[in-house]
């Protein structure tokens, strides 16, 4: 997402005038979506580093930490159900050895689906992006806090969602090797069928 002077989707405003190309923006951000399907919440981190396995599992952990103690208690199988991004995917190093530890300090078993390739469409995620655009376009973005305000006024499935800003940075290009991985690996229940599409990590404990 670039901050500065330009307009979405190309518009201007009276006088407002707004730049339709990039002219060498320094300020952009980066959204991580997460949609609760059992009660319609949205939530989005827009983190002002990179999209990166552990900017998602940060945000991923937030969301958790969020939660009502109650509804934490009553959680027995967190669910979550993936597009195949490369900094999510089934293959992916960094994001599944920082999952393995996410289980294992929240001590409950995690389930992750994904999508197959080319079938974003079907994510709820998509549909809740879409919106964003629309939300905020021919809207000149220029600041961090004009971002923040024009997402909170956005409404998927009737509510507004939570909207936080991280500045936390973060390194690209993280992956285990070979023994890292295979100790990961080892935590893994991937299903027969769908190794890639289907696993399940349970917490140490019960392992």
């Amino acid at each position: 997402m670039k901050i500065g002077e330009y307009s979405r989707g190309g518009l201007t405003r009276g006088d407002n005038q707004a730049s339709d190309h990039d002219m060498g923006c320094k300020e952009k951000y980066v959204p991580c979506g997460i949609v609760d399907e059992d009660n319609a919440e949205l939530t989005i981190t827009f983190g002002s580093s990179y999209k990166t396995s552990d900017f998602i599992v940060d945000a991923l952990t937030a969301k958790w930490e969020a939660m009502p103690e109650q509804e934490k208690a009553d959680t027995r199988l967190i669910q979550l159900t993936m597009d195949h991004g490369p900094e999510s995917s089934g293959r992916r190093t960094q994001f599944l050895s920082r999952m393995v530890q996410l289980a294992d300090a929240i001590h409950k078993p995690m389930q992750l689906l994904y999508y197959p390739p080319y079938h974003s469409k079907y994510n709820p995620i998509e549909r809740c992006w879409g919106i964003l655009e629309l939300q905020w376009n021919g809207t000149k973005l220029t600041d961090a806090e004009t971002m923040l305000e024009w997402a909170k006024n956005m409404t998927w499935k009737g509510m507004r969602p939570v909207v936080e800003l991280s500045r936390k940075a973060y390194a690209k290009g993280i992956s285990l090797g070979k023994a890292a991985m295979q100790a990961v690996e080892a935590r893994l229940k991937r299903d027969l069928t769908l190794p890639k599409y289907d696993i399940v990590i349970n917490p140490a404990s019960t392992a």
